[in-house]
């Protein structure tokens, strides 16, 4: 059933994080309920899902994202039953997610000066490739899975543009900074590969996101590919960009998403607190 459901998200168009991440979340449910049943589960209850949220909160101690989680995969899960004529009926929805208080403070916790360190280090250690990758999420906030997927022909070098395919495959066109075009020219001076990606493995193909992360965690215990999409996103408010301007050049499909970066870190406001 479940490779079954796979291949629906496939056919969907969902990113491989999405789909690894409900298999598994579904995967989960499945245990669960053949531990406390004793048989597999061949459609959903509503009872049962509900017993499966008080074991998430009160057994397993989840934080409600983590059971937010859980309940998108159980309502994709729900869907597909439904499509498939297994099952007749919804037995839950977003309703029944728990409710979460709004993040406020910024989410970047890394300063510019930082994030330059951190770069130098990847020039100096890891070379030119590894070197505009960072610079890219740095300066032009890709989510890494956009990064791995640039072609040579995604950049306009004269126009200063860098056309993405994004999450949910929504293209959008990122302006480039001499940062970037300087990284990447670099690299592109040494590459030596046929490949359409524009960043190559040492054998030849698509250089893997597990590689990126490896090469992060050698260089910094503070710094992630979503650490630089943070940072990028505060430090382009800070330099003047509207908080829209922000919101388009990332990709965030909900401006309240891009507005967290209008306020103040949680340091910041720690330090006020102090002041009360």
């Amino acid at each position: 059933m479940l490779t079954e459901y796979q291949e629906h998200l496939h056919s969907q168009g969902k990113a491989d994080n999405t789909i690894k991440s409900y298999t598994l979340h579904i995967g989960n449910y499945i245990s669960w309920y053949t531990d406390t049943y004793g048989n597999s589960p061949t459609r959903l209850y509503r009872a049962n899902v509900l017993d499966y949220i008080s074991y998430m909160r009160n057994i397993m101690k989840a934080s409600a994202r983590t059971i937010n989680a859980k309940l998108a995969a159980l309502q994709s899960y729900n869907e597909y039953l439904i499509e498939q004529g297994i099952q007749p009926d919804l037995v839950l929805s977003k309703k029944d997610n728990i409710k979460v208080q709004s993040q406020y403070a910024n989410p970047s916790i890394v300063t510019k000066q930082e994030v330059e360190q951190f770069r130098q280090d990847i020039l100096v250690n890891q070379g030119k490739r590894d070197y505009a990758i960072v610079t890219i999420m740095a300066y032009a906030g890709l989510r890494i899975s956009e990064v791995l997927g640039l072609f040579t022909s995604n950049f306009d070098f004269i126009g200063r543009e860098l056309t993405v395919n994004g999450k949910g495959d929504k293209q959008r066109l990122v302006y480039l900074n001499d940062k970037i075009i300087n990284a990447v020219k670099e690299y592109l001076a040494e590459r030596n590969s046929d490949s359409e990606y524009l960043f190559v493995s040492r054998q030849g193909g698509q250089i893997s996101r597990s590689r990126i992360n490896q090469i992060f965690n050698r260089y910094s215990d503070k710094i992630t590919p979503h650490t630089l999409r943070h940072f990028y996103c505060s430090n382009a408010i800070d330099s003047g960009y509207s908080v829209h301007e922000v919101a388009n050049q990332a990709g965030h499909s909900n401006i309240h998403t891009t507005l967290l970066y209008s306020n103040p870190s949680k340091d910041k406001m720690k330090e006020k607190a102090n002041l009360l």
